[in-house]
């Protein structure tokens, strides 16, 4: 049973530059410019009118955009939630400007060793996370750290935890690792790395999305019963001011938006593209979850059950639930 037809999140690319070279994505890799104020200000508003609720001012590195302090003010401004996550190398810089626009704000970190970490970032950005946790608790806010898990760092989960995230009273987020487009992020998380994950999730101050585990268990998003709702619960807006459909990792189609992406929105071009969400080809297994967890929320079947106490939890953590839940 759907319980929303309109889209909740907007992912917002502001720039695909990154300052980062993760070995694990390919967005760093694209030429790309930066979204322009006088668009971004018109796109907020209508995704105000389509019922979008969160903003995820997203990248390559966000914090490379110039006015990403004023991107997010504008969000503010039409009342939405706004996640804005960093690899914290600008972060210092930009702190006190950026203090109580962001709700969700989360540091990349994919080690609690410095080598390993700056290793898998292609930088070295380990210690401004340090310094970043220590200048945003100064500044009253409290940053979530983002920990993507693989094969290969599973083990390190309780390092993470008891060395960086309980001292610091911060949310350890983590990420399951997934694959796209032939991007090479390891071996891919085992059943038994998948267990673990559920009894880590049972802790204070971590989350996961259970719907995630149970749907690497069941295979992923199957065409022919798709549980994936990307294009009806997610506008992916791209720096060149397109929308893109039906997810930017698939990308097959992107429209220019021309200023009016409310009415670009309900064209019987974008609803035709919108039908065929998760019956793709491409669709077969996939797993990526910044698609999946707005897709957990907006129909009831077993992954809205699953994904319920995780998401109800993390809201309740960082006081957005009652805004997520209206």
């Amino acid at each position: 049973m759907r319980l929303r037809s309109k889209p909740v999140l907007c992912n917002y690319y502001v720039t695909y530059r990154c300052n980062a070279t993760c070995s694990f994505c390919d967005i760093w890799e694209k030429p790309s410019p930066y979204v322009t104020l006088d668009t971004a200000e018109k796109n907020i508003a209508d995704l105000k009118k389509l019922g979008v609720k969160v903003i995820d001012f997203t990248g390559g590195e966000p914090l490379l955009h110039r006015d990403i302090d004023q991107l997010l003010k504008l969000a503010k401004k039409h009342g939405m939630i706004t996640t804005l996550t960093t690899n914290a190398l600008l972060y210092p810089k930009w702190a006190e400007r950026l203090a109580g626009l962001i709700d969700m704000l989360h540091f990349s970190l994919d080690s609690p060793d410095k080598e390993e970490h700056d290793t898998l970032r292609g930088v070295a950005c380990f210690d401004f996370v340090m310094e970043s946790i220590q200048l945003a608790k100064s500044l009253g806010e409290r940053p979530d750290i983002l920990f993507t898990v693989f094969d290969h760092n599973i083990h390190l989960i309780k390092r993470m935890y008891e060395e960086i995230c309980l001292p610091n009273d911060l949310v350890l987020i983590l990420n399951p690792s997934f694959e796209y487009n032939q991007v090479n992020i390891g071996n891919g998380l085992k059943e038994k790395d998948l267990n673990e994950l559920a009894h880590w999730a049972k802790k204070k101050n971590i989350y996961i999305n259970e719907a995630f585990i149970q749907l690497r268990l069941d295979g992923g998003n199957h065409t022919a019963d798709p549980v994936c709702k990307a294009a009806s619960s997610t506008l992916v807006i791209s720096p060149d001011n397109t929308l893109v459909l039906p997810c930017y990792h698939l990308g097959t189609e992107a429209f220019s938006i021309n200023n009016d992406l409310y009415n670009l929105y309900h064209s019987a071009a974008v609803k035709n593209v919108i039908a065929q969400e998760g019956k793709l080809a491409a669709c077969e297994g996939c797993t990526i979850n910044c698609y999946m967890q707005p897709s957990f929320a907006v129909e009831i079947n077993k992954y809205w059950f699953k994904a319920l106490p995780s998401t109800l939890k993390y809201g309740i953590e960082k006081g957005t639930w009652k805004e997520l839940f209206k």
